[in-house]
C-alpha cells in the first residue's frame, strides 16, 4: 500500500543537469559535518526523516536525497518494485549531487561528508563512496550491499563501519566477508564489519519486515555515532 505519509521532501539540489529532492535537516547549533542518508527500499519516509533528524539532533547536517521521486511505500512487493525500476546510475548520480550540496552549505564543516545507508540504502552508500572518493570521508553501510557482488571498489577511500545481522537471510555472512574482502583488495581500506544477533533492518523502528531489535539498534547507533565522529569531527 502506498504511505499515506508520502515523501518528507523539503529541498532540492542540482544533480548531473537535473534537480533531485530530498530531506535536510541541520544541528541544534546550526554547524556541523555534512551527512548523507540513504534510504530503505520504502522511500524517503517519514522514519528516514527521523533518522536523518536524530543525525542532526547529534551534530550533523543531514540531507537524505529522495531516489524514488516522491514514491513511497509500506508493502514489500512495492518496495521490491520500486527498487527494481530505479536507475543504479541516476541513484548513485543524486547521492554525489548530495555530496557535492552539503559541502556548498553553509555551516557545513570540513571537506568531506559522512554516508549512512540502510538496506539498499547501505549498497548505494558504497557505491557512492566508490564514486566520490576522498570527498566521503566515512562510510556505514546497515545490512546492506551494492547489487553487483563483482563490484569494483576502487575509489573508495572512506573508512567503513558495516552492521549486519547474524539471521540475516537476504544478506549471508559470507558475503558481507567477500564484500571486505574485495574492499580489501581494491584499496587500502579495511572494513571494520560488525554482526549482531539479529535479522534483517533491526535498525528500523517500523519495523515493517518485523526485524526491529531495540537493543542492537541501540548498540550499532552508539558505534555508528562514535565512528562518524571519529571521522569527521
Amino acid at each position: 500500500m502506498p504511505d499515506q505519509g508520502g515523501s518528507r521532501q523539503n529541498v532540492t539540489f542540482p544533480s548531473n543537469g537535473r534537480t533531485a529532492h530530498g530531506y535536510l535537516a541541520r544541528p541544534p547549533q546550526g554547524v556541523g559535518p555534512g551527512l548523507v542518508v540513504v534510504q530503505e527500499w520504502w522511500g524517503l519516509t517519514s522514519q528516514v526523516a527521523d533518522t536523518a533528524d536524530r543525525f542532526a539532533a547529534e551534530g550533523f547536517t543531514v540531507l537524505a536525497p529522495d531516489l524514488f521521486g516522491g514514491a513511497t511505500t509500506h508493502d514489500p512487493a512495492e518496495a521490491a518494485r520500486l527498487k527494481r525500476e530505479l536507475p543504479v546510475e541516476q541513484a548513485v548520480e543524486d547521492l554525489s549531487g548530495a555530496v557535492g550540496f552539503l559541502l556548498s552549505l553553509d555551516g557545513v564543516v570540513g571537506d568531506a561528508v559522512g554516508a549512512v545507508g540502510f538496506c539498499m540504502g547501505g549498497g548505494f552508500a558504497l557505491m557512492l563512496a566508490a564514486r566520490a572518493g576522498d570527498a566521503v570521508a566515512a562510510v556505514v553501510p546497515f545490512y546492506g550491499l551494492p547489487p553487483d557482488p563483482d563490484f569494483d571498489y576502487r575509489g573508495l577511500t572512506a573508512h567503513v563501519l558495516g552492521h549486519f545481522g547474524e539471521l540475516d537471510g537476504s544478506i549471508p555472512m559470507a558475503a558481507v566477508d567477500e564484500a571486505a574482502i574485495r574492499i580489501g583488495e581494491a584499496t587500502d581500506v579495511r572494513p571494520e564489519i560488525h554482526f549482531y544477533p539479529a535479522g534483517h533492518a533491526f535498525m528500523n523502528d517500523e519495523n515493517l519486515l518485523g526485524g526491529y531489535d531495540a537493543l542492537q539498534a541501540r548498540t550499532a547507533w552508539r558505534r555508528t555515532l562514535t565512528f562518524l565522529w571519529g571521522h569527521l569531527g
